[in-house]
């Protein structure tokens, strides 16, 4: 068909980015170029290799392919380690243009180009240091970020240092560490209570060791910590530590690791877990969940009444219609509630209130500003529905902990549908 340039190496076999290649196929349906592979790479003639779309850039001819590499050149081995969670890839350069892509915390990024762009402005008012990129994600989103919450590197150095940051004899035990995502405890914690914070799981904290970037780092909702070091190398049965920084870990069981650091005057020890299940498993488990635990109300319904405080319809989405509540205004609920909202199933109960509970969720009136969000525990039986109103103070890390001396309770008779 032509030629094109390579933008994101290939490891097996090993082919560097901004390489010319030949290109024999384009398959849309498999979303994939085949092209073939220098004579240094592989003698095989016949030999070809399959590329994802967006990590080459098919240009036409020999010639032009030429001069397309040549002006790539500058930014072939250009690489970025994303330093911030959710940094923004944007449409044009500009921090006010469309995000189309939030980074992950730790993730590569190519570069593909140096852009003119708009600086961001930091908290002070002066503009950030830095400069705005054209930028590749490994599953081919493009657009640009701007460099202050980037590490950017070349890909050559980067090998180099990930070569020796093992040292030199085989660890199978240090092998197993790094091949594993290492979660804070507190997550374990939910897991084990089956009470999960699908916010407090997005933020993904945990303990990245940093094999491929020479920086480790500790995130979690007090402390963010990052440590650059030269190798990691044993000190003791199953214990490690990072040359170069204050950083040491042990191995407690296959599913534990405890890292300790300096903290000022203090040593601080933190337990972090390899879990059964991703992040994103544990969090499409527990979306499943709650969608289960609403429909129940729904099916039962979904329409329910009370002769005090009004009909409340909730609609398969998830949102609700409340009206006839004029008694319950303004003590439960704002003034300026016209009766629609959202449902979460987003709060838990303690373990000591589970028996009289089914289950409990809150309610969001949509129209209004602040105080719009309104807690319940809540019975289903066969007629209908109870629910007790929960004061914000009686919820701790989104759980139920106790009931109130004299609580607000609302009876709601499921519609018949004969």
């Amino acid at each position: 068909m032509g030629y094109g340039v390579l933008l994101w190496s290939t490891d097996n076999p090993p082919i560097d980015s901004g390489t010319i290649l030949p290109v024999y196929i384009k398959s849309n349906i498999e979303k994939k170029w085949v092209v073939g592979v220098p004579e240094n790479v592989s003698a095989d003639k016949n030999f070809k290799l399959e590329i994802p779309l967006a990590q080459f850039e098919f240009v036409g001819s020999r010639k032009k392919a030429a001069q397309w590499a040549q002006e790539f050149a500058p930014y072939a081995m250009a690489y970025a380690e994303n330093l911030q969670d959710r940094l923004p890839i944007r449409n044009s350069p500009d921090n006010n243009s469309q995000q189309v892509y939030r980074l992950r915390l730790g993730e590569v990024i190519k570069i593909l180009s140096l852009v003119k762009g708009v600086p961001p402005i930091s908290t002070t008012g002066d503009p950030l240091p830095g400069a705005w990129y054209r930028v590749m994600t490994n599953d081919g989103v493009t657009g640009y970020c701007f460099s202050y919450r980037l590490r950017i590197f070349n890909q050559n150095d980067k090998s180099v240092q990930n070569a020796n940051i093992r040292g030199s004899e085989p660890d199978p035990e240090l092998d197993g560490v790094l091949s594993k995502t290492w979660s804070s405890e507190s997550y374990l914690q939910m897991i084990n209570s089956r009470r999960i914070n699908i916010q407090e799981m997005e933020k993904n904290y945990r303990f990245d060791p940093g094999y491929e970037t020479g920086i480790a780092r500790i995130i979690l909702p007090d402390i963010e910590r990052q440590f650059t070091y030269e190798r990691i190398i044993p000190d003791g049965e199953r214990a490690w530590i990072f040359e170069g920084a204050n950083l040491q870990m042990v191995l407690r069981n296959n599913n534990t690791l405890a890292v300790q650091f300096s903290d000022g005057d203090t040593r601080r020890t933190i337990i972090f877990n390899a879990l059964s299940n991703s992040i994103d498993d544990i969090i499409l488990q527990e979306e499943a969940r709650r969608e289960n635990q609403y429909m129940d109300i729904y099916n039962l319904g979904p329409v329910f009444t009370s002769l005090n405080y009004g009909t409340i319809t909730f609609l398969q989405t998830g949102d609700f219609v409340w009206t006839g509540f004029t008694l319950l205004v303004p003590q439960l609920i704002p003034y300026q509630a016209n009766g629609t909202g959202r449902v979460s199933m987003n709060i838990f109960i303690a373990s000591s209130l589970e028996g009289s509970n089914t289950g409990a969720f809150s309610m969001q009136f949509a129209d209004v500003s602040a105080n719009n969000t309104i807690y319940f525990t809540y019975v289903l039986d066969d007629q209908g529905l109870r629910l007790e109103v929960v004061p914000a103070f009686a919820i701790e890390n989104n759980i139920v902990t106790r009931r109130v001396a004299s609580p607000t309770v609302l009876y709601f008779y499921r519609d018949s549908p004969y």
